[in-house]
């Protein structure tokens, strides 16, 4: 096998052999005692270590203590085979959680974030002190776009919660993610937590025990901006929907209102198009945002082939002309999007002709209702009258009320 040389490997190996070092400073009083093992990391903190080595021993001693900050399934399994019963493993993991807090470096990037989310999840199982919580809840809001889907799903432990997930602890965390300075919660980490609570949301939606207010506030909490497209948000609403087949429609208007629909994909709006779970506001502002941007597409290429085939092209074209082929790709990129334009065009007057006859249909229903004429269901008006139903005679019916019935 051929040895590993590259600077990022022998960077790994130098912090392992690092730490390494600094595991042999802790014998086995400080596994089986807690207090041995914070003494002993006061005096490493005191002789200058660096706080990323320092989280990598409280780590890596953590995963011994509570196995479920590991992801070893081994110890996992040797944990379940403790003979203690369960109020004493119960007390002894929130002394651990407590202690863990109490002992973590300060610096930012020391402690990962998944990691924390571990912690937190143990924190919220043990009931731990409500100080102790909103200190891990601070750490994990301030490095929050370096968290995981898998470790965010934290389950509700509270038997006043009807919930699966605990989405009110998701929210403090966003909330305390947006109260960062600009300078923390913005760019490449805003981007990143949009993405994550999009995702976040397209799960919870699943349990039909969400309700709508959870939902809308945890989408509406990050700003409109920091979504450059609207997919995962549209794909959380439409779960959403499904799991509550009872939505009125004004909770589905509620809902649509947080989709802004000059930011979905082709894709995404073609799925909306044809989403009858969608109120018909909402697919018809779909069909005109496509409209729209089929119909700038289309002047940029008009304008950009005008200005190729102008009389001055040998002054204002650039040095290199796009050959004859292109022209015409370019043509019949134009004449296909010119058929878009007119078959979207056809699907809105065909939408609000189907929209104008239900405002018809229900206007009728409601005039006929009023002066107490019954519809006639599956009958002719000429079956009804040889019937001689409510006493209608043909001969003697008026004009006007035989062509008002036609």
């Amino acid at each position: 096998m051929q040895k590993l040389t590259s600077p990022e490997y022998n960077t790994f190996s130098c912090k392992a052999a690092v730490l390494d070092s600094k595991l042999c400073w802790f014998d086995d009083d400080c596994i089986l005692d807690m207090d041995h093992f914070v003494k002993r990391l006061s005096s490493i903190k005191e002789k200058g270590v660096r706080p990323d080595l320092i989280g990598s021993i409280i780590t890596h001693y953590a995963s011994k203590w509570l196995p479920e900050l590991s992801d070893s399934q081994i110890l996992i399994a040797i944990a379940k085979e403790s003979p203690e019963s369960v109020t004493t493993s119960w007390m002894k993991k929130r002394f651990f959680v407590e202690t863990l807090v109490g002992i973590l470096p300060p610096e930012k990037e020391s402690i990962p974030c998944n990691f924390l989310l571990r912690l937190l999840r143990i924190a919220s199982m043990v009931r731990v002190e409500p100080a102790y919580r909103a200190e891990l809840e601070r750490r994990v809001s301030w490095q929050l776009d370096q968290a995981s889907l898998r470790e965010l799903m934290i389950p509700s432990f509270s038997h006043t919660c009807m919930t699966l997930l605990d989405v009110e602890l998701v929210l403090r965390l966003v909330r305390g993610f947006m109260n960062l300075d600009e300078a923390v919660r913005s760019g490449a980490a805003l981007i990143k937590v949009v993405k994550l609570v999009d995702c976040y949301l397209a799960e919870a939606a699943i349990d039909s025990n969400v309700t709508l207010s959870e939902f809308v506030t945890l989408a509406s909490t990050l700003p409109g901006h920091a979504r450059t497209m609207d997919d995962g948000l549209y794909r959380a609403i439409d779960t959403y929907l499904k799991a509550h087949p009872e939505a009125s429609k004004q909770e589905r208007n509620m809902l649509c209102k947080l989709i802004d629909s000059t930011k979905l994909s082709p894709e995404a709006s073609l799925h909306a198009a044809q989403n009858e779970r969608l109120p018909i506001r909402t697919v018809v502002q779909v069909l005109f945002s496509e409209q729209n941007k089929l119909n700038k597409r289309i002047l940029d290429y008009s304008g950009y082939c005008s200005g190729m085939l102008s009389p001055n092209i040998a002054q204002d074209a650039p040095a290199n002309c796009p050959s004859k082929h292109e022209i015409n790709l370019q043509k019949r990129e134009m004449k296909r999007l010119k058929e878009d334009v007119l078959r979207l065009q056809s699907h809105c007057m065909t939408l609000e002709g189907h929209i104008e006859k239900l405002m018809e249909k229900n206007k009728r229903f409601f005039i006929w209702k009023k002066i107490g004429i019954p519809t006639f269901r599956g009958k002719k008006i000429e079956e009804v009258e040889k019937e001689g139903e409510f006493g209608i005679v043909k001969d003697k019916t008026p004009k006007k009320w035989r062509k008002s019935l036609s």
